[in-house]
């Protein structure tokens, strides 16, 4: 193995909708995968948000503004723990949040009325919908789709398998 080679760093995308408790607990997972692999595995966040959640959309675009104020995962993480704080408080509630964690309230709550990062997540949803992304969560770990909408059952090893070849 080469040095190059050594220093890959290989990415997981995890695709996700912000309102979907399936996604919740499908954070232990991505923890998990942090703590096993460090820098050498890189997740990055899609997102897939699903119909039947009311308020998937505004949280995806809140995601993109934290991520571009800083603090992308740590408002994702939260936000994912408070899932039904956010069905039933809406884009106030992505407010509070944000103010909660330190970042800018009023620059999140701007966003998600100029819309500036409405492109990023519908640019995601329509290429999850090309490569066959049906449901929460779901990676694609080296080319592979791996729906965990159903179930998650083994979803973890069969990553770390495809992250070992």
């Amino acid at each position: 193995m080469t040095e190059s080679s050594a220093a890959a760093v290989q990415s997981v995308e995890f695709w996700c909708d912000l309102q979907c408790p399936d996604c919740t607990a499908a954070l232990d997972d991505v923890r998990a995968l942090r703590a096993a692999h460090g820098d050498r595995v890189e997740i990055v966040l899609r997102h897939f948000p699903l119909e039947k959640h009311k308020f998937a959309f505004q949280a995806a675009e809140a995601a993109e503004e934290a991520f571009a104020q800083g603090q992308g995962w740590p408002f994702v993480e939260a936000l994912l723990a408070r899932t039904e704080e956010l069905a039933s408080g809406g884009t106030t509630f992505l407010g509070k949040l944000a103010g909660e964690l330190g970042l800018d309230a009023e620059e999140l709550d701007t966003a998600l009325i100029d819309g500036r990062h409405s492109f990023t997540v519908e640019a995601d949803h329509a290429e999850g919908k090309a490569i066959g992304v049906k449901g929460t969560p779901t990676y694609v770990v080296a080319g592979k789709l791996l729906d965990g909408s159903k179930s998650q059952d083994g979803l973890r090893a069969r990553i770390e398998s495809l992250l070992s070849v």
